[in-house]
């Protein structure tokens, strides 16, 4: 690393306007008369401008002009052609270094929006206690893009008179209006975990409040603005979970180097997709045993749709088992685990 980018990327436009300099060099040196090689000598200067440091630029565009002014010397142009070629290569290169400056000033403008957008992110979606009821807890986020500091993922973790409970998933909406939901579904189930004395009421109370959101908020909406969302309810020995899945990816139970997909008994619509009348149960969660020193793996599309280089979409159920909950984000107890991720 070298001014905090890697040296591959920097060697690369340094040996593009090297080769430029040594073009036109050559070009003016070997080609037929009257061929100049001016086109490459100022190319030079504009590459150096667009992809390297300002004074690195000044230096190839300094660099430009002393050779267009050596090379006419040697051919014995008349000196007001040389004027005219140390000129017209020079201007070009003292615009490649406004050209650099400008750059420079969008990257720090961005580099701030990101500092922001993660501000944002952290405030949004804050990570999780290390300690919840008989869990230890910890989370992981990661963005499939480095530029994307903040997105529609979401994922809490909350000590409840209900046992531990946890939220993973996932807005479909996009810009401004997603990042509201995110906000919307935390504050509300932060909220109403508290109270809603089952996972279904709880699931019935997040699909009011995002629906409420999206009356206040009066913008257009379409059948993308929904939210994928997984309800777990850890019982106060850590023996059993109860899920709920509101059309989230399916959690997997990894235990003894094995891992099962646990899909849900009755497929359910996302939150935001048809919210039925107040009261109505939208259906039992399931319940299920959490053996001594099991995990459970709770994750977004990010890593269901997540390929490789040839294509291969990444299956959790090969490559779970080995690691187990040791790089992924867990929700742990003593002897059992339970993990999330996005």
């Amino acid at each position: 690393m070298a001014d905090g980018i890697p040296l591959p990327s920097r060697r690369v436009p340094w040996a593009l306007a090297v080769l430029a300099l040594v073009g036109g060099l050559l070009l003016n040196l070997l080609a037929p008369r009257p061929y100049m090689g001016l086109p490459l000598l100022a190319a030079a200067g504009l590459v150096a401008g667009a992809m390297l440091s300002f004074r690195a630029a000044a230096v190839v565009a300094g660099t430009a002009c002393a050779v267009t002014l050596a090379l006419d010397l040697h051919h014995g142009r008349p000196a007001d052609a040389t004027y005219v070629d140390v000129a017209v290569v020079g201007l070009i290169g003292a615009l490649a270094l406004v050209v650099n400056r400008l750059l420079a000033r969008q990257v720090g403008e961005l580099a701030r929006a990101r500092g922001v957008a993660e501000a944002v992110q952290l405030a949004v979606l804050p990570d999780p206690p290390t300690a919840v009821g008989p869990l230890a807890v910890a989370a992981s986020y990661t963005a499939a893009q480095t530029e994307a500091r903040i997105g529609g993922d979401l994922y809490a973790v909350q000590d409840t008179p209900f046992g531990p409970r946890l939220l993973i998933g996932d807005v479909r909406g996009k810009g401004l209006q997603a990042i509201a939901a995110v906000a919307v579904a935390i504050g509300a189930f932060r909220q109403e975990a508290e109270y809603a004395p089952t996972l279904p009421e709880l699931a019935r109370r997040l699909d009011e409040a995002l629906a409420r959101e999206a009356a206040r908020a009066g913008g257009p909406t379409s059948d993308e603005d929904f939210t994928t969302a997984l309800l777990a309810e850890v019982s106060a020995d850590g023996a059993t979970v109860r899920l709920l899945n509101r059309g989230h990816p399916a959690p997997y139970l990894v235990h003894g180097g094995a891992v099962v997909r646990l899909d849900a008994r009755v497929p359910r619509l996302p939150l935001g997709m048809g919210l039925g009348p107040a009261g109505q149960d939208p259906g039992d969660a399931d319940t299920l045993a959490l053996p001594s020193g099991a995990s459970l793996l709770l994750v977004t599309d990010g890593v269901t749709e997540a390929r490789n280089a040839g294509g291969t979409f990444y299956d959790p159920c090969r490559r779970a088992g080995p690691w187990g909950a040791s790089r992924c984000s867990t929700c742990s107890r003593r002897t059992r685990q339970a993990a999330s991720t996005s």
